[in-house]
C-alpha cells in the first residue's frame, strides 16, 4: 500500500466502513449464511438497519454502489429487508443535472440533442452508479433509451478499485483464509468485468452479439443499439415497454402459463455459457423485464463473461451431472477442473461433502433458488479444503443464482434440473450430428487419407530396423545420469574395499618377514600397507557416515 495524501481519504473510508461492520451481528449472518451454517438469526433484527447499510455503501463511492447493486441479488448472503434496500441503488442513485447530460451527449456524439431527437425528456427513467438513462424518440418516430455515462465516474471506479484491489493483497499476505478463497483473484475478476462495463461501445457489440445468439428464442428480445449515437460514453438503443420480472402481477402467473418464457430463458442463458462462450453477467431480476407482448427483455449488457472452449465442456458436464444428481460424475469434473496441493488438500473430504450436497438437492423446486446457490457452495467446500476451482464457476454461479431468483418468481414450482438435462441432451446430439456434416467427415477422410498414405513407408522402415537389428526403444523411468554416477560410485566404494583388504593380508604376511628395514621393531613395508588401508578405510568410513547424508535422494 502507498501512502500518499490523495491515498489516505480512500483508505480512511475504507476502515471507517471496515471497522463499523467487521463485529457486526450482519456480517455474522451472511457469515453463517455463506458457510451453510444452520444457526442463523432469522428474527430479521439487526444493529445496522438495511436503510443504513445502503447510505453508507453511497458515501464510499460508484465501485460501492455497484458491490451493493450485486448484494442485492444474493439472497444466499443477505435477508430480505436488506436486498430490498440494495435494491435501490440498481436504479435510484441521485442524478446529475441536465446541463450535464447535454454536455456530455454533444461531445461525445458531436452534435446536439435537439438535432439527433425528436424528443428528449430531460428527467432520467433511471439514475444508477454508472450513468442514467432518459427517454427521447428520433426523427424516424422511433422510440429510444439514452445511457449516459456519468462525467469523470472511470477515474472514480478505478480510485475505488485499487483500494480493493491494495487490501486484497494484503488479506492475501496475512490471513489463510484469504489466500484459501482466492480473494485477489476474485477481486481482479471484479475490476476486469466493472471497467469492462464503463465502456458502452463494447456494450453496443455485445448487444449485437447476444441478440444475435438469441434470436432462435422467440420469447426473448434484446433491444438493438443505434450505433449512430453511441459512443464509449453514451448508448442509445431500442426502448424497451415493460416492466421488472419482480414487479409482475401474481394474477398474471395464474391466468397466464409463462413456462414457455422460462424455458427460453434458461436454454438461452446455457447457450450462452456452453455454446457461444460469452454470456451476460448479470442477469438479476431487475435485468429482465417482461413486455406487453409477453416476451423477456435482457438489459444492461455492459457485464459479460467470457468461458474458453475448454471451459464450456467442462461446465456441460457438471451441468449434466447435476440435473442427474450424479455425485461421482460432479466431483469427477471438479477436480479436473481444480488445483490444489496434494500434501495439504483435503481430498476425501471435499468429496465426502460435495456428494452429501447433491443428495440434499434432490427434489428442490425453483423457488428454493438452488442450483447456483449449489455451485457457490462447492466453491466454498473447496476453498475450505485447499483446493481452487476456476474463477469463470464463480461468474457461472452468479448466473445461475439470477436465474433461479428470476424463475422463482415467473413460475415457483418450474423444475429447472428437467430443462438443464434436456438442454444437455440436445447440446450433445447436436455435436455428435456435427461430426457426420460433409464438411467434418471430409476432414476425417483427409486425415485418414494421410495415414493411408504413410503407413506403407512407416511399416517398410519399421521391418527394415527389426531386419538389420537397428531397432532402438527409448524408455526415460529415471534419470540415466544420476543412476549411472551412483553406479560407478558403488563399483568404487567395492574397488576399494578389495584394495584394502588386499593390503591388510598382504601386510599381515609380510609382517612375518625380517628386514633391516623396521618401524618400531616390525617391517617398515607391512607398517605402510597397514597404515594406508586404515587411512583408505577411514576415508571411506567418512564418505558413507558424513558425505551421504546429502545423497539420500
Amino acid at each position: 500500500m502507498t501512502l500518499l495524501p490523495e491515498n489516505i481519504d480512500r483508505y480512511r473510508k475504507f476502515f471507517t466502513l471496515l471497522i463499523k461492520y467487521w463485529n457486526s451481528d450482519i456480517l455474522d449472518y451472511s457469515t453463517k449464511m455463506a458457510m451453510g451454517d444452520a444457526d442463523v438469526d432469522e428474527s430479521g433484527i439487526f444493529e445496522n438497519s438495511p436503510e443504513e447499510l445502503t447510505e453508507d455503501l453511497k458515501k464510499m463511492g460508484p465501485a460501492y454502489i455497484k458491490l451493493g447493486q450485486l448484494l442485492s441479488t444474493r439472497p444466499d448472503l443477505l435477508p430480505e429487508p436488506h436486498l430490498k434496500a440494495l435494491q435501490e441503488l440498481q436504479d435510484d442513485v441521485d442524478p446529475i443535472d441536465f446541463e450535464t447530460v447535454q454536455g456530455i451527449f454533444e461531445k461525445e456524439v458531436g452534435t446536439r440533442i435537439s438535432k439527433a431527437f425528436k424528443e428528449f425528456d430531460p428527467i432520467p427513467l433511471a439514475s444508477a452508479s454508472i450513468g442514467q438513462v432518459h427517454v427521447g424518440m428520433l426523427h424516424s418516430g422511433q422510440k429510444v433509451a439514452i445511457k449516459i455515462q456519468r462525467p469523470q465516474i472511470r477515474e472514480k471506479f478505478l480510485s475505488d478499485l485499487n483500494t480493493l484491489s491494495e487490501m486484497a493483497e494484503w488479506a492475501v499476505k496475512h490471513s489463510e483464509d484469504a489466500r484459501k478463497y482466492n480473494v485477489s483473484a476474485l477481486v481482479e475478476e471484479l475490476r476486469f468485468t466493472l471497467l469492462k462495463e464503463l465502456d458502452y461501445q463494447a456494450e453496443a457489440q455485445n448487444l449485437l452479439l447476444i441478440k444475435r445468439n438469441l434470436k432462435q428464442y422467440k420469447n426473448l428480445f434484446v433491444p438493438s443499439p443505434i450505433l449512430d449515437y453511441s459512443t464509449s460514453k453514451v448508448l442509445t438503443m431500442e426502448y424497451v415497454e415493460g416492466k421488472k420480472v419482480t414487479a409482475i402481477n401474481p394474477l398474471r402467473r395464474i391466468e397466464e402459463n409463462l413456462d414457455p418464457l422460462v424455458d427460453d430463458l434458461v436454454r438461452g442463458y446455457l447457450k450462452q455459457v456452453i455454446v457461444d462462450g460469452t454470456a451476460h453477467a448479470d442477469p438479476h431480476p431487475g435485468n429482465v423485464h417482461i413486455t406487453p407482448q409477453n416476451k423477456l427483455a435482457l438489459m444492461d449488457l455492459g457485464m459479460v463473461a467470457q468461458f474458453p472452449e475448454q471451459m464450456q465442456e467442462r461446465i456441460m458436464q457438471l451441468m449434466l451431472a447435476l440435473s442427474e444428481y450424479d455425485s461421482e460424475q460432479v466431483i469427477s469434473v471438479l477436480m479436473a477442473i481444480s488445483t490444489f496441493d496434494p500434501e495439504k488438500a483435503d481430498i476425501e473430504q471435499f468429496k465426502k461433502e460435495i456428494s452429501r450436497m447433491i443428495l440434499e438437492n434432490q427434489n428442490h423446486s425453483a423457488g428454493s433458488m438452488r442450483t447456483g446457490r449449489l455451485i457457490i457452495q462447492m466453491n466454498r467446500t473447496a476453498a475450505q479444503n485447499d483446493i481452487t476451482l476456476p474463477v469463470t464457476l464463480n461468474m457461472l454461479a452468479k448466473i445461475l443464482l439470477n436465474l433461479d431468483q428470476i424463475v422463482a418468481v415467473l413460475s415457483p414450482n418450474y423444475k429447472i434440473n428437467d430443462t438443464i438435462r434436456d438442454y444437455m441432451q440436445e447440446i450433445m446430439q447436436a455435436k455428435m450430428l456435427d461430426e457426420l456434416k460433409p464438411a467434418s467427415l471430409l476432414n476425417l477422410a483427409l486425415e485418414t487419407k494421410k495415414l493411408a498414405e504413410k503407413m506403407p513407408e512407416r511399416l517398410n522402415t519399421i521391418m527394415e530396423n527389426l531386419a538389420n537389428n537397428q531397432m532402438e526403444f527409448k524408455v526415460k523411468t529415471i534419470d540415466e545420469t544420476r543412476f549411472t554416477d551412483a553406479f560407478q560410485k558403488v563399483a568404487n566404494r567395492i574397488t576399494l574395499g578389495i584394495i584394502i583388504a588386499a593390503m591388510i593380508i598382504g601386510a599381515a604376511m609380510l609382517i612375518r618377514i625380517k628386514t633391516s628395514f623396521t618401524i618400531a621393531g616390525y617391517p617398515a613395508l607391512a607398517i605402510i600397507l597397514f597404515v594406508i588401508a586404515a587411512v583408505i578405510g577411514f576415508y571411506v568410513i567418512y564418505q558413507i557416515v558424513i558425505k551421504d547424508e546429502n545423497f539420500k535422494n
